[in-house]
């Protein structure tokens, strides 16, 4: 099923060495351990009265197993739910990942890390680097199936780069909070991927309608991603906040966020359906928008009751994008969104984008108490009242969606150049046109069938 156009057999192997080589020489010019990794550098600071168990792998590490699960599991298997692209959902999520965090560690690292010419790392910049990878993976669910593995990559690499600069304006020139993400990852990552699929847009993909849908097994698949995501998201927001009441907070809130995300999930689930069947499309996905929704909020005084709220009704919000907007976005402005990562990730983000500036603006000393100073430092030394610190989370919600649909309209045209051998629009949602496929499901069936009749008519005999 490959032809010239699609065909791999160069193009991808000289797209994975060059930037892979590109990141190696990279990586040995500017990048090195930091003080936490480093044997010298540690053990001197262990000879001073720190102990072994001080060091911040014992504190991050976990977070940052849980974060790694959600990026290469979570969502690998959240988008195998279309019928014949099974291979592609994992496969290409697999690689995306494995490139975009270590670009993710070199920008990142830039922008953010650099001490005396070079790149600190540790198992902080891990986490910031999967949390990169996450957008970068968010936007791939909105061209899925569309797109061929070298667009994927260099989408990639342009994304983890426009990323680094939005984080960088939003958390350092702007001093906006957002520890899990709301802004910087998800409505960026949404909106990015947007604008890419809407530049990417195919008129005649209807050729390919019959394929862009689920089967049984499929969706049993995804929910496998679903509950990863779901399980290890008090994980993803709270993986780089303070260590102490801001993490536990923040863990709290998401886990409750969430548990009223799924109810109200199935509620509306039930409800917009005419005989009142749940949809699993609307499982799959609205379930996790409480989590996304909690990302800014999570670490700041949001109590259980508030973060309950926000996931109550992100649960709400996100079953209605799936079931009246996506069909509005696809047919009046053309957005073909085959996850539908507005409805998870755009609107839930922001949600969350909002909800994080209302609860900054209401931020007292009376009742953070001496914890001001972890989650609104600014505001804890006088130097910005809260209101301000409020107006600062929602300008740094319009940049982003300024930076992402920028972003996306200008990738989206980079990706349009026939050298990176998309599918024609036959061929969108089909494993077969990039991987060797075993034997589809309709042949496997007939050979069973085959083989049966053949022992039947023995034993008659």
């Amino acid at each position: 099923m490959t032809d010239a156009a699609t065909n791999m057999r160069l193009k991808l192997p000289i797209t994975c060495f060059i930037l892979q080589i590109i990141l190696i020489i990279l990586f040995g010019a500017v990048v090195k351990y930091d003080h936490e990794t480093d044997a010298k550098a540690w053990h001197n600071m262990t000879e001073s009265g720190h102990s072994n168990y001080d060091n911040d792998f014992y504190y991050r590490y976990p977070s940052f197993q849980d974060v790694h699960v959600m990026i290469f599991v979570g969502f690998g298997f959240l988008m195998t739910f279309l019928q014949r692209y099974g291979f592609s959902s994992v496969g290409f999520n697999f690689v995306i990942a494995a490139l975009a965090l270590q670009w993710a560690t070199l920008m990142q690292g830039f922008l953010h890390g650099l001490h005396g010419g070079k790149i600190e790392i540790g198992v902080e910049s891990m986490i910031n680097a999967d949390f990169c990878t996450g957008s970068v993976l968010i936007s791939f669910g909105a061209v899925l199936g569309k797109t061929s593995p070298v667009q994927l990559l260099i989408m990639a690499m342009f994304e983890v780069t426009l990323f680094a600069v939005n984080e960088f304006i939003l958390l350092s020139a702007l001093g906006a909070k957002d520890a899990g993400g709301s802004m910087t990852i998800h409505t960026f990552g949404a909106y990015f991927g947007l604008m890419v699929t809407r530049i990417l847009y195919r008129p005649n993909l209807d050729k390919s309608k019959h394929k862009n849908s689920s089967v049984y097994h499929s969706d049993l698949f995804a929910m496998i991603g679903t509950l990863y995501l779901w399980m290890f998201w008090p994980s993803f927001n709270s993986a780089i906040t303070a260590h102490g009441d801001d993490q536990h907070r923040t863990a709290l809130n998401t886990y409750y966020s969430l548990a009223a995300c799924t109810l109200s999930t199935y509620a509306m689930s039930s409800l917009t359906a005419h005989d009142g069947k749940l949809d699993m499309v609307h499982i799959q996905n609205a379930a996790l928008a409480g989590g996304v929704a909690a990302g800014t909020a999570g670490e700041m005084m949001l109590t259980p009751f508030g973060s309950m709220i926000v996931g109550f009704l992100a649960g709400i919000i996100s079953v209605l994008g799936f079931k009246y907007l996506s069909p509005i976005l696809e047919e009046k402005l053309k957005i073909q969104d085959t996850c539908g990562v507005h409805n998870l990730h755009g609107m839930p983000g922001v949600l969350g984008a909002i909800v994080g500036a209302v609860t900054a603006a209401l931020a007292t000393r009376d009742i953070y108490g001496d914890g001001l100073k972890d989650v609104f430092p600014d505001v804890a030394k006088g130097d910005v009242e809260a209101s301000f610190q409020g107006v600062r989370q929602a300008i740094s919600l319009a940049v982003t969606l300024g930076i992402a649909l920028l972003g996306g309209l200008i990738v989206g045209f980079i990706l349009k150049l026939p050298v990176f051998g998309a599918p024609p629009d036959t061929l969108c949602f089909e494993d077969d046109v990039y991987w060797e496929v075993p034997g589809d499901e309709a042949g496997h069936e007939d050979q069973l069938t085959t083989v049966r009749t053949e022992e039947s008519e023995k034993l008659n005999s």
